[in-house]
């Protein structure tokens, strides 16, 4: 039927043939054939509606799939979009999925295992739900109920956060439903994380299989090539997709936006909390080049494989690399240990580097360039995000900013009453995630494309007590309408009202690459005046030039004297 370009439309099509009874059509050959088909198809239809109130099921070639209804909409889990990364496929490029059966049923009912991990409490309060595995690339698809083939509806494709050692699409906080119920397709998946998603050596470099290195990056890829080739047969408009992604899943879609591998994927795209700037230790990294202070991705390949007992060479290395168990390659590596490698001989490169052409150079200097992607942006970060800053004392502290140190001292302290722990905090947050931001929307800018820049400064009522702000990845529940999954019995009708407006803009850019619409009020363009939406704490969305603006602009200029003088050395 997807042929004829005919949808299961209950109502034109039963009115249709209704009307043609009433010119008794019947006593016409020809016009008797085509009421005979009408007729047939909206049997057809009929059928399916049916059989979707308890199986839904969508046709991938010769492949059934047969999902589930939930909360008023229809969830197909556990899709393979790639080969078992395992055995002789560790650390190669993802390969096309084998698995499926063809020519049968399958049951897409249950998520499949999130990637190989040590769990770690997670910061947005829900935990993954299945087992890790080495075997683990698979997505999920939610639609709102009764859908077609050929409603075409706006795409949405989520990824996960988590430092690339943590995280996976089964967690409760990303289910699918609500904004599914909000008439878009969301699709989430999973991708190799720690040093099976991101581990670089000289005889995989060597082996010439395709690109080396950004393994957990190139799953990204390939979930959006599938999405591409597949995600019509369930109502989705192919052409039609906006990439979103907080805290690590925020950094691989900058990444995403400046990959060549990348281009033509997606039309619209949202960055929750992902930088933008290289962060020294895990940004600014080269598979082959080392430099002082940051080894290559390469060198650090070799520091794990001499940890793990293999000092042989070429072939030999990588059987025995590939024969190592999972949990040997594991190790101990989660958000936890992630940030106390022995700086003298690290064994995990952080995330995704620059390699020979996936990730191309760093998201600073590529962002709105020519090769850029430059549609619609969504960009922010809640108000008491995550930081890297320390120091014992404030003049040290101050002094982190060199010749900058007296204008930081009077934005941030101008009094002299601030205590030290919330400096920190502050200028860490100002460092890693607000200026840069920031930095992106204007780049991004550049283009002439609409950017759309917030800060999230609601905190739930069921943690006002005892959060100094919004934290970390506290506001994905509000944009996703998951915020009764996340606070359960405590969600209060103010949380819910927060709901309403961070969903409304984020359903509406998805659909139409603005946030606007009915009963939100106005976010204007990034450009030129800098507006910034702020969720204030009062459960209101305002928009205005940013108040923070002068902290920013000191963190900008003595980032950029530090980073001249980093490239002259």
């Amino acid at each position: 039927m997807r042929g004829t370009g005919l949808k299961c439309g209950r109502r034109k099509l039963s009115t249709a043939v209704r009307s043609t009874r009433r010119i008794r059509i019947m006593a016409d050959p020809a016009l008797r054939a085509v009421f005979l088909v009408a007729a047939a198809f909206l049997s057809a239809c009929s059928h399916v509606e049916a059989a979707g109130k308890n199986t839904p099921v969508v046709e991938l070639g010769s492949v059934r799939l047969e999902g589930s209804v939930e909360d008023g909409a229809q969830s197909f889990k556990g899709i393979p979009y790639a080969a078992p990364p395992v055995g002789d496929l560790r650390w190669r490029p993802p390969q096309p999925p084998s698995d499926l059966p063809q020519s049968q049923s399958y049951e897409a009912r249950a998520f499949r295992s999130d990637c190989m991990q040590i769990p770690f409490e997670s910061i947005v309060g829900t935990p993954i739900n299945t087992e890790p595995s080495e075997d683990c690339l698979y997505l999920n698809v939610w639609r709102p109920a009764d859908t077609d083939v050929g409603a075409n509806l706006p795409v949405i494709v989520w990824i996960h956060g988590g430092g690339f050692v943590n995280g996976g699409s089964s967690q409760d906080i990303y289910d699918g439903a609500a904004m599914a119920r909000g008439d878009v397709i969301f699709v989430t998946f999973n991708y190799r994380l720690g040093r099976f998603g991101f581990f670089a050596h000289p005889a995989l470099s060597a082996e010439g299989k395709g690109p080396s290195g950004n393994y957990g990056f190139m799953d990204q890829i390939a979930a959006l090539n599938w999405v591409k080739g597949n995600i019509s047969a369930f109502g989705g408009d192919p052409d039609n997709v906006t990439v979103i992604g907080e805290s690590a899943g925020g950094v691989s879609v900058l990444n995403l936006m400046v990959s060549p591998a990348a281009r033509g994927l997606f039309q619209r795209a949202v960055v929750m909390s992902g930088g933008g700037r290289t962060i020294r230790g895990f940004g600014g990294r080269h598979i082959r080049e080392s430099r002082i202070g940051v080894a290559s991705a390469e060198e650090i390949g070799v520091n794990f494989a001499r940890a793990a007992g293999i000092n042989s060479e070429g072939k030999a290395v990588l059987e025995a690399l590939r024969a190592l168990t999972a949990e040997k390659v594991l190790g101990d590596l989660n958000l936890r240990t992630l940030f106390v490698q022995d700086p003298l001989s690290p064994q995990f490169p952080g995330g995704p580097f620059v390699d020979d052409g996936i990730i191309t150079g760093e998201i600073e200097d590529l962002i709105g360039g020519e090769n850029a992607f430059s549609g619609p942006l969504m960009i922010g970060t809640t108000s008491a995000d995550m930081g890297f800053a320390a120091a014992p004392t404030k003049p040290l502290l101050f002094a982190t900013f060199g010749q900058y140190a007296k204008e930081a001292r009077a934005v941030y302290d101008p009094a002299g009453e601030m205590g030290l722990k919330n400096l920190v905090d502050m200028v860490g947050a100002d460092r890693v995630m607000h200026e840069p931001a920031r930095h992106v929307a204007r780049r991004h800018s550049d283009f002439g494309a609409a950017v759309y820049l917030y800060r999230f400064h609601y905190v739930a009522d069921a943690v006002r007590d005892k959060w100094d702000g919004a934290r970390h990845a506290s506001e994905i529940p509000y944009f996703f309408g998951t915020v009764g999954i996340r606070y359960g019995d405590e969600t209060t009708t103010q949380d819910l009202s927060v709901q309403r407006l961070a969903n409304g803009y984020l359903l509406n850019f998805a659909k139409t690459g603005d946030p606007n619409g009915a009963a939100l009020n106005n976010w204007p363009t990034f450009h030129p005046r800098e507006i910034l939406l702020k969720f204030t704490q009062e459960g209101e969305a305002s928009a205005g030039a940013d108040p923070w603006a002068q902290r920013l602009d000191v963190v900008e200029a003595a980032r950029s004297v530090s980073r001249n003088s980093s490239d002259n050395q």
